[in-house]
């Protein structure tokens, strides 16, 4: 017999951990961030419990799967779509699980007059995105998707369809030719034309990181789904950014005074995440002291230049002196939030790099009938 609690974070919380097994590669966000992504009070994306719900399936007592419907009406405001969306979406190996949950999903976009549901989104486009259809041995970085490679069959049995394609990378540093990323003679040409990297610290990251956010809001205005940050959003989730932050892994361009782009990468996190249980406890700092000392992967959240200044070489500018500065403090490889198919210039330039392709992603989406 299988049955839903709808909002309840604990059983949410665990149900991936049951549905996978403790020797899977899953790695759950903190138990505390989740609360915060759930939570109208807390998150900017939502200004009420209206637009959003999270449900969990309950099997002999115990969590099995779960998910989120919800609506980014901003989205769907920008791009014309009429969507809901679900989040979340971890499932055991089990067909009922999967249509309780799933029906659960769809009946409250249904409900709210939406023509499509869509997914995985936790809980944006610019958050992690997808159902992994691929690499499901590869070990995922922070900002990354890892689910079981029986979601997709589950999907499809459901009536849900994919699109949209999509890839993570990693990028193995030692073995990378820092020099050979770049024109030197153009990367020369930049420094005269008034091209430097801002100083990143503790006490300048607050504005590196606005700096970011006007660099991502303006390089990826035409991509798919994308919607513009607000600050509040995206302080919210950086909120922990200077506590878990490597300044050495990070870059910022200025030019002549004016943000020109930005590359902000962060240690992997997973490792900590995964050895404290994602929850806060009393052993957490320790283990954190621990990762500190040992990390040796990083991810790249995410790297923009402005419209302004594209097409004059400081991508691989920013890329050159981002590896070598990583390389420098003692990080081995590093990893990439999704690369849709379809931008084949940021997939050419992962390749240029060394990249390896690490996990396969799709999005999948069903028509909603009338109510």
């Amino acid at each position: 017999m299988i049955s839903l609690k709808e909002r309840d974070l604990n059983s949410f919380f665990e149900a991936p951990f049951n549905a996978y097994g403790k020797d899977s590669l899953y790695v759950s966000p903190m138990k505390s961030d989740l609360e915060r992504f759930l939570s109208a009070d807390k998150n900017p994306l939502f200004s009420s419990n209206e637009e959003f719900t999270f449900f969990t399936a309950m099997k002999d007592g115990k969590s099995v799967g779960r998910i989120t419907a919800h609506v980014h009406k901003k989205s769907n405001e920008r791009h014309g779509y009429d969507r809901s969306y679900f989040g979340f979406f971890d499932c055991a190996n089990d067909k009922e699980v999967a249509a309780a949950l799933l029906g659960a999903a769809e009946d409250w976009g249904r409900a709210r007059g939406h023509k499509e549901i869509m997914g995985n989104f936790n809980l944006t486009a610019m958050q992690q995105a997808g159902i992994q259809t691929g690499g499901f041995e590869n070990q995922p970085y922070t900002d990354q998707i890892w689910g079981a490679s029986w979601l997709p069959e589950l999907l499809e049995a459901n009536g849900y369809t994919s699109s949209f394609p999509m890839t993570t990378f990693e990028q193995d540093i030692s073995k990378v030719d820092v020099k050979n990323l770049v024109d030197m003679n153009e990367n020369e040409s930049l420094k005269k034309q008034g091209f430097v990297f801002a100083p990143i610290t503790r006490s300048t990251l607050g504005e590196r990181l606005e700096d970011s956010r006007t660099i991502l809001n303006e390089s990826f205005i035409d991509n798919p789904m994308f919607v513009p940050v607000t600050k509040e959003e995206f302080e919210f989730q950086a909120k922990e950014m200077k506590w878990i932050m490597d300044p050495r892994i990070s870059t910022v361009v200025h030019c002549k005074g004016e943000v020109a782009g930005a590359v902000i990468a962060i240690p992997d996190l997973n490792p900590f995440v995964k050895a404290c249980g994602s929850k806060l406890g009393i052993t957490t700092p320790w283990h954190f002291l621990k990762h500190r000392m040992n990390r040796k992967r990083a991810v790249v959240i995410f790297q923009g230049v402005k419209p302004a200044f594209q097409g004059m070489g400081l991508n691989p500018m920013m890329l050159m002196h981002l590896l070598g500065q990583m390389r420098r403090a003692g990080y081995e490889k590093v990893g990439g939030t999704w690369i849709a198919d379809e931008n084949k210039a940021s997939l050419r330039q992962a390749e240029k790099g060394g990249a390896k392709p690490l996990h396969r992603l799709h999005l999948y989406s069903k028509q909603l009938g009338a109510a």
